[in-house]
């Protein structure tokens, strides 16, 4: 690849102290934009665009811009939430729900200038609250689902996250999971 660019742009033999072997090494295998630039992929990147739960869980660490952070987590509590029947799975969904949640502030910024001013939708609070609901923590649900109201979130369902709400007093106003 290396060899190209350097012929496309009239470059003659390279007097840099790397062969072109270290050269090809050192260039990124891939490019996405963020905000505008064009930047390379990282590990949060390649995790999450994956759908691999085990390749996303592995990059959770990695330091990232924010809306490679944003769709990993959010990837990750897509996964457990799906694995939910699964008390470890239920657990890990449950911590990174809340991870998401507590990073969401820092987050909307960048989400909001590469989706011109709009938030796409956030599965993460819907799955949080509904997995809260099931463990019959109504309280924290209902905080969920207004956080995600204050957001101007949409969940995706016709009375939206009001009528989950509504949905989530009932249940604990008869006592059910």
């Amino acid at each position: 690849m290396w060899k190209l660019v350097k012929s496309l742009f009239g470059f003659g033999e390279s007097n840099h102290p790397a062969d072109d072997n270290e050269l090809v090494s050192d260039e990124p295998k891939a490019w996405t934009i963020r905000e505008g630039k064009a930047v390379p992929v990282d590990q949060a990147f390649e995790a999450w665009t994956s759908g691999s739960l085990p390749q996303m869980l592995n990059a959770l660490g990695t330091k990232t811009n924010l809306v490679d952070r944003h769709f990993l987590l959010m990837g990750i509590v897509n996964e457990t939430y799906r694995l939910r029947s699964d008390p470890k799975m239920a657990e890990k969904c449950l911590e990174v729900a809340q991870m998401h949640i507590d990073e969401f502030p820092a987050i909307v910024p960048a989400l909001k200038r590469e989706f011109d001013g709009a938030l796409p939708r956030v599965t993460t609070f819907q799955h949080y609250a509904t997995l809260l609901t099931e463990r019959g923590d109504f309280e924290k649900a209902i905080q969920v689902c207004e956080a995600a109201i204050g957001y101007g979130l949409e969940d995706g369902t016709k009375g939206g996250f009001e009528g989950r709400i509504d949905r989530i007093k009932k249940k604990a106003s008869l006592g059910e999971t």
